[in-house]
């Protein structure tokens, strides 16, 4: 298992091929009454969308940071398991990470509100929607309850994800 997660965060390749095989899978739920090969092409288009958003994401952050790919993964998951590196170095590799990645954070902090509200309302437009036509509740509150859980998940991981950088910012700036 530690080699698979290992690969799966290092390897372009290996997220794409998940990716490419939730975009058929979900193509084949929502549209069963579809040619399968409509699945596959619309599999193919959502994995390049996510592999380019990727792509650039990571050449981003190698820009950031001074370091290639490999190297960042790494450290990132030293910093989820709170692990300071000893080489001097890397030391400052990863302080520039988790400058970067602080800054992402709070700079999307920013919208946040906006993006929660965005969906709390969706989310009561179709309970709204669901009460006054004639169809079932069941979908729009299923809906609703799933929405408010995924943005509860959204804050308690931002949350978590501060805690972590700030604990890694204050042990990187002990070290030095």
């Amino acid at each position: 298992m530690h080699t698979v997660k290992h690969w799966f965060s290092d390897s372009l390749m290996a997220q794409g091929l998940v990716v490419l095989v939730l975009g058929v899978g979900l193509g084949a739920l929502f549209r069963g009454d579809a040619h399968p090969g409509l699945w596959v092409i619309q599999g193919l288009f959502y994995t390049v969308v996510v592999m380019g958003a990727l792509a650039f994401q990571r050449r981003r952050t190698s820009r950031a940071t001074g370091a290639d790919t490999r190297t960042i993964a790494g450290l990132t998951r030293k910093i989820r398991h709170r692990e300071v590196p000893r080489d001097p170095e890397e030391r400052a590799v990863m302080r520039r990470l988790v400058d970067d990645q602080l800054g992402k954070i709070e700079r999307g902090g920013r919208w946040l509100p906006y993006w929660l509200g965005f969906m709390g309302m969706a989310a009561v437009g179709l309970v709204v929607l669901g009460a006054t036509t004639d169809g079932s509740l069941v979908f729009p509150l299923v809906f609703a309850v799933g929405v408010v859980a995924f943005c509860f998940w959204i804050l308690w991981m931002r949350r978590r994800a501060l805690e972590l950088h700030h604990h890694m910012r204050s042990a990187l700036r002990d070290r030095a």
